[in-house]
């Protein structure tokens, strides 16, 4: 008995074969092989094609299938994690309408800001738990004022993932996690929320029947089967966007527990077991894959999008053709803690939540011509990520939350000594590693959704704990690396 999770990121898509019983990792692949394109036809623009999505997805499960040697109708249940915050556009015959607009687009800004004004910040907050900032109503917002012409088209909106399910299933649904993602959720009146629909003018018909995140959520039909080797009729089973399913592929379901991921963004996602906001909305806080209205199970989401797309930018521009991020990273750790006196702020991929929404870019501080080389550069690339997400994490302990252990997959950028190192080191908490991903996360939460796994304890009972790093005694040389960094951020 398997399951088959798909992790639907903008750099790839993931697929991952999992024996239920032992929760072992039995096959996975990504396609494409080398980084998705991105749309950007104008600065803070990004924009994907859902088909692309799509069709990676297919040589994604054609793989896994061929790698593992499955039959089709050994595999239970089917489990979905997306790209937080995009907007696909469908008409009534489910044809896409236009690219979708992806998590670190930046044009609908100030069409959230206005409406974060008008409707009135505190009541946005303490409804919403968020301000609608750059998130998927507001990028609605602007193809209702810059497209009409496609927006008159509209039969439903859906995120990612639920463009996925409607390719498997083809049922068109959305989840309450998905709708908290989009600002839609009002956390409340536990509805949709009645203040951004009439606010930008949307009709609630363009909002898809809504399903639990853990559940059947509908079959795969007869042509999405053909197309991917599957079953017909195997069930959908679970679905979320990929950081609250990063985190529970960490097992983080309960108040005061910790995931990290640093891919193309990163993120550090933490529990919280009561309603609670930032006045600022640096942070945001959307629905869990647990919550309910009976349980309040919420996630609090710092995410930097400058982060593991400078140490791309890095390995494009700065090393030789044929260095791989491996010879990055001991280049990196030939220069000493706080990269001799260089600085960089990695905010170069849109505007970013933590400074209010403010697009600064990113900017290299320091250089003495005379004494940094190329491994300098390096570990100041690494140490400015690192030192958002602690920047970040402050924001986060001002809401009570104590970040003592954070959790994360080893991989991306967890991957590095020198960025797990620094990042344990001054935040004082200890991080350990596991072995999983965002698409055996997917799996494991589609068997809890069929009902195979009584619960998520039993989900993860298999959960392969790599490494412990603990935070250096002598934290001295970091802090005044970051305090030099938060300088050169405020100017």
């Amino acid at each position: 008995m398997y399951l088959l999770g798909f992790d639907v990121g903008s750099s790839s898509v993931k697929a991952c074969l999992v024996e239920a019983g032992s929760g072992k990792i039995i096959a996975q692949d990504f396609f494409p092989k080398v980084e998705m394109q991105i749309i950007a036809e104008k600065p803070g623009w990004a924009e994907q094609n859902p088909e692309s999505w799509w069709a990676n997805l297919k040589l994604a499960s054609e793989s896994v299938l061929q790698k593992s040697g499955v039959a089709a109708e050994d595999i239970r249940a089917i489990g979905i994690s997306w790209q937080m915050h995009g907007l696909v556009l469908i008409d009534k015959n489910k044809k896409v309408l236009r690219p979708a607009i992806i998590w670190c687009d930046s044009r609908a800004v100030p069409y959230g800001e206005k409406a974060f004004e008008t409707i009135g910040k505190e009541k946005v907050l303490s409804h919403l738990l968020n301000s609608p900032g750059n998130f998927t109503a507001s990028k609605l917002a602007w193809v209702k004022a810059n497209e009409p012409a496609i927006y008159e088209q509209i039969d439903k909106l859906m995120l990612p993932g639920d463009y996925i399910a409607m390719k498997l299933t083809d049922e068109v649904s959305v989840t309450v996690e998905g709708l908290s993602e989009g600002i839609f959720w009002d956390f409340k009146n536990h509805c949709l929320s009645e203040d951004i629909l009439q606010y930008f003018g949307f009709d609630r018909s363009l909002i898809p029947p809504i399903q639990p995140t853990f559940g059947i959520q509908g079959l795969v039909s007869a042509e999405a089967a053909k197309e991917l080797g599957l079953k017909e009729g195997t069930p959908v089973c679970y679905r979320a966007g990929d950081q609250p399913n990063n985190a529970l592929s960490l097992n983080v379901f309960n108040p005061g527990e910790i995931a990290s991921t640093a891919g193309t963004s990163g993120v550090v996602y933490g529990v919280l077991g009561q309603v609670n906001y930032d006045p600022l909305s640096r942070v945001n806080t959307f629905a869990h894959v647990n919550h309910t209205e009976e349980q309040t199970r919420l996630g609090v989401l710092l995410c930097i999008n400058g982060t593991g797309i400078l140490n791309s930018w890095m390995k494009r521009n700065i090393v030789s053709a044929g260095i791989s991020y491996n010879d990055m990273n001991r280049l990196a750790s030939q220069s000493p803690v706080g990269s001799r006196g260089i600085s960089i702020i990695p905010f170069g991929n849109g505007a970013e939540r933590i400074l209010e929404n403010k697009e600064v870019g990113c900017s290299i501080h320091g250089i003495n011509f005379n004494i940094h080389n190329q491994s300098d550069i390096l570990r100041a690339a690494q140490e400015g990520i690192v030192f958002s997400f602690q920047y970040g994490m402050e924001i986060m302990k001002e809401m009570g939350m104590n970040i003592q252990v954070i959790r994360a997959g080893n991989a991306n950028m967890f991957l590095s000594s020198i960025f797990r190192q620094t990042l344990a080191s001054i935040s004082g908490a200890t991080i350990e590693l596991y072995d999983t991903d965002g698409a055996a996360g997917a799996a494991k939460g589609a068997g809890i959704g069929a009902g195979i796994y009584k619960d998520n304890q039993e989900a993860f009972a298999s959960l392969e704990k790599l490494a412990i790093i603990n935070p250096e005694e002598s934290d001295g040389p970091y802090q005044e690396a970051y305090e030099r960094w938060k300088q050169y951020l405020r100017r």
